[in-house]
């Protein structure tokens, strides 16, 4: 068992409640904000099913502070975590490792990602599918990748689009909402 033995732990942070789960080897799950603990709790264990509630060890303990200080506004660098996101696609794997080097108020966009991970504009919708299954959002900052033009694009997120925005703000990037349509050019 040893290995796969997962626990977690349920914390409040400026944005609401989030959870992190771990296991000997890394973190292996994070729940971004929701408004209550039994909400974070609920979508915790919906992907942990049978993890237990545990004292973090100290990098957990680390990382929950992290998190406390990122949704205060503070700039932060999760990359030194030491993540176990199980069997991953080799595609994926990468495309994670390489989100991980986006630094705090920086973006790129899928297409961008995959054409630095040397694949062509059409595995930017793999790109989007990794970002849509990332196991530890924040820690592997999956808002800092955006849609083409600069634009929001999905998030799986509690709060969806929104607190991807929301997030990218603490960060100081402004994602605009669309310019209204022109309807006459007033000659």
């Amino acid at each position: 068992m040893g290995q796969t033995a997962h626990h977690y732990l349920i914390f409040e942070t400026a944005s609401g409640f989030c959870g992190i789960a771990w296991n000997a080897v890394g973190i292996t799950r994070f729940q971004l904000p929701t408004k209550t603990a039994e909400a974070a709790e609920r979508m915790l264990l919906r992907r942990v099913p049978g993890a237990e509630p545990d004292t973090p060890t100290p990098e957990v303990a680390e990382a929950v502070a992290a998190a406390r200080r990122y949704f205060e506004g503070e700039e932060i660098d999760f990359s030194g975590f030491a993540l176990d996101l199980g069997e991953q696609e080799a595609f994926f794997s990468q495309i994670y490792a390489a989100v991980r080097q986006i630094g705090w108020g920086h973006t790129t966009t899928y297409g961008t990602l995959a054409k630095a991970l040397g694949a062509g504009p059409e595995a930017a919708r793999d790109v989007g599918q990794a970002m849509a299954k990332n196991p530890v959002p924040l820690i592997i900052p999956c808002h800092r990748v955006l849609a083409a033009g600069g634009k929001v694009g999905g998030f799986s997120a509690p709060g969806g689009s929104t607190a991807k925005a929301r997030m990218l703000e603490l960060e100081g990037v402004r994602v605009e909402p669309p310019p209204p349509a022109q309807t006459s050019f007033g000659f």
